[in-house]
Formats: C-alpha cells, structure tokens, sequence
C-alpha cells in the first residue's frame, strides 16, 4: 500500500506545483494587461496562448461592468478557483497518501 500512497502524494505534489506555476501566470497576465504591451512580444505571446483558453469562457459568463471601468474580473476568479483546488483536492490527495502510508 506504501507505493500507493507515494503515487498519490507525488501526484498531488505536482498538482500543487503546476497550480502554482498557472497562478503566477494569470497574475503575470493581469498585471502586462494594465499596460499597452507589444502583442508581437514572445512573452506576451505566451500569456496569451495559455491563458486565454481558461479565462474567455469565464469572461463570456461574466457581465460587463461598465459601472467600474470594464474591469476584468476573469483572472480573479480562476485565481479564487485555483486556491480552492488547491486547499480542497491536493490537500486530500496528500491526507489520504499519508493515510495509506
């Protein structure tokens, strides 16, 4: 049972980590979006690429808040949803490797 319980807090290990990583991203999406940024730049690019998928679905649900300027609250969001993942699901991948273990 311990190799089973070492998968499972491998896999949530790496959960937590590309959950971690596509949060910094978002934010680093967030903050090049308060500037005019060159869509030619690879950076931006990249940004872009990845998380666009994620935040136009997100985006298209949510009203436009005129009111308060058009501000996007999409990456917001996906952020308040990557923390519940991660305190929800990696915290009970782990408590349940550590059970099996």
């Amino acid at each position: 049972m311990f190799v089973l319980a070492y998968l499972l807090d491998a896999v949530a290990n790496i959960l937590d980590f590309g959950l971690n990583m596509y949060m910094w991203i978002i934010i680093g999406r967030a903050v090049i979006s308060w500037v005019n940024p060159d869509p030619y730049n690879p950076i931006v690019r990249f940004l872009t690429r990845v998380t666009e998928p994620v935040l136009y679905p997100i985006r298209r649900m949510l009203p436009k808040l005129s009111a308060l300027g058009g501000i996007d609250f999409s990456p917001i969001l996906v952020i308040l949803a990557i923390i519940f993942v991660r305190s929800f699901l990696v915290r009970s991948l782990i408590e349940l490797a550590a059970r099996l273990g």
